[in-house]
Formats: C-alpha cells, sequence, structure tokens
C-alpha cells in the first residue's frame, strides 16, 4: 500500500502571547518564530515519523522551498509537488501561556490546485493505495470523488470546519478523523456520543475516529466495533499540531495492521508529546520516543 497526503503547505508565522487578543485590541507578542506547517504537512510529517514511507501532493509558491527542504529532511517523497508563481500559503499563529492558539491562514499556492493537477498525480497511484485529505486546498470534492472511483482508501480530516466540507461528497470517506466542533457541526449534535451515533449512521462506510481534547477520543467502526481512550498526560505548551500529529500516528498504526484501539493510544502519546514543544512539524515525535512512552501509557 502506497501513502499519498495530498494536502496544504504553510509557512506558520507563531506569536506568543499572554492571551489570545480579543476584538480592537492591540498586544504586544513576546516573539516569533517561522515554522514550516499546514494540515498536509504536519500529516506528513507524523506519518513519516511514524515510520511510513510518504508521498506528498500540494502546491507552494515562489518562497517555499524552506517546505520542501524540510519534507525531504523527513523522508517524505516531493515529486508530485507543484511550483506555482505567487505566494506560499501562510498562517498566523497566536498561542498564549496555555498553549491554546487561534489561527488564520492565508491559502496562497493552496488554493491554485487545479483538477488536471489532481489527475497527472493520481495517475501513479492505484486500488487499495491510502490517500489522506484535509480541507485547506482546492478541488477537494473533486480530488474525492476521483480517488473514490480508482478504489483508494480515503481518510479525511475535514479542518478547518467550514461551508467547503458540506460540498464533499463524505459517504466515500474510509476514515473520517475529527474533534468534537466539526463533529457537532457536521452532526447537530453536541454530546459526543450521539454524535458518534450520528456520524456512523450517516456515513456508514466510514471507521470515526472524534477527538475530544482532554477527555480523550471515541472509535466506531463500519462494522459496529467501538473503543475509548484517554490522554497522555502532559503540561501543554503549544496545541498547534496536536490533531495532525494524532491523524498521523492513528493511520499509520492502521496501515500496520493494528487494531482501532492500538492506533488510538499510539496517536494519544504522540499528539501529546507533541503539545509539549512549540512550533508545528518540529513538535511531531519520532517513533522511537512513541514507544518508549507508550509502556507507561495507561490511558
Amino acid at each position: 500500500m502506497k501513502i499519498l497526503v495530498f494536502g496544504s503547505l504553510n509557512i506558520d508565522r507563531t506569536y506568543r502571547v499572554d492571551h489570545l487578543i480579543s476584538a480592537g485590541e492591540t498586544l504586544a507578542a513576546r516573539d516569533m518564530k517561522l515554522y514550516c506547517g499546514g494540515k498536509g504537512f504536519n500529516q506528513a510529517i507524523a506519518l513519516s515519523r511514524a515510520g511510513c514511507q510518504v508521498s506528498f501532493a500540494g502546491a507552494v509558491g515562489e518562497d517555499g522551498q524552506m517546505l520542501l527542504d524540510a519534507l525531504e529532511d523527513n523522508g517524505v517523497d516531493c515529486r508530485h509537488v507543484l511550483r506555482l508563481p505567487g505566494a506560499t500559503g501562510h498562517a498566523v499563529i497566536q498561542v498564549e501561556d496555555s498553549g491554546q492558539n487561534c489561527i488564520i491562514i492565508l491559502p496562497g499556492a493552496n488554493g491554485r490546485i487545479g483538477e488536471a493537477d489532481i489527475d497527472r498525480v493520481l495517475a501513479d497511484f492505484t486500488a487499495g493505495d491510502l490517500i489522506v485529505l484535509q480541507n485547506e486546498i482546492s478541488h477537494l470534492p473533486e480530488l474525492m470523488e476521483k480517488a473514490r472511483r480508482k478504489d483508494l482508501v480515503v481518510a479525511l480530516n475535514p479542518s478547518p470546519m467550514n461551508e467547503a466540507v458540506f460540498a464533499c461528497p463524505l459517504d466515500t470517506v474510509d476514515y473520517l478523523l475529527l474533534n468534537e466542533t466539526e463533529s457537532a457541526a457536521l452532526t447537530g449534535r453536541e454530546a459526543p456520543e450521539e454524535a458518534l451515533a450520528a456520524l456512523h449512521a450517516r456515513y456508514p462506510r466510514a471507521n470515526v475516529v472524534l477527538t475530544l481534547g482532554e477527555k480523550g477520543s471515541l472509535f466506531q467502526g463500519r462494522d459496529g466495533q467501538t473503543a475509548r481512550v484517554g490522554i497522555y498526560p502532559v503540561q501543554a505548551v503549544d496545541t498547534t499540531a496536536a490533531g495532525d500529529t494524532y491523524t498521523g500516528y492513528f493511520l499509520s498504526e492502521i496501515v500496520r495492521g493494528g487494531d482501532a484501539r492500538a492506533a488510538m493510544r499510539a496517536a494519544a502519546v504522540a499528539s501529546g508529546l507533541s503539545v509539549t514543544r512549540q512550533g508545528a512539524g518540529p513538535s511531531i515525535p519520532r517513533r522511537a520516543e512513541v514507544l518508549e512512552a507508550l509502556k507507561s501509557f495507561t490511558g
């Protein structure tokens, strides 16, 4: 099975602040650091550091070489990354002392991927290969339809949640990984168990993973199998890439043939370790570190 992450590449400008800014407020940041990011980038790095061979498809602008260098340094195949005129996507991220954040994204090159580009990439993949998607690139609904017609295994993290997600053919998804805010938006159900049941009923093809922040995560398989796993307790510094780390590690264990609970436990530990460090890509742990931490994890 080949693994393709088709997603976003962003340059993250991360500002450390005392608190997240309010409307009309002017706030001095303590510092600013430049990181490689984008949900696609983060998930590809997580899969690679978890020990998987990963190809990446997406787009950068004229200022995006640092992203390509970072992917290649982590063993990710970048042959399918477009180099486009103009700016690379970027994010402005505030991180407060508790580790919580808020993010503004400019799509840049991520928003200029065309259907012909999608066709060229998918020509190199065949039935049974895994494609990992998020909601930060153009033509996502068309990409999902084309992936399904090729019988790829489709994993979707519908983040950031916005109206574009409702135009996506979610009934094509094999693995749906989302948080409780996203599940509530899709189902209208606030209670996690109710939202999970509603997602299972609405998208019976999908194996659903619902992350709940400090309350851990839930799973319901297409076969009705369920699982619940707690968090790996740490002191959070920056939560920017926690969800992407979870997604990458969960899928890496599934690809290895692990069951849902084992995959959730590895993902919980990996995402927990990631929030103890600043930045997106730099915070994602390697598999050896996760395996060591798993020895003491009782969640």
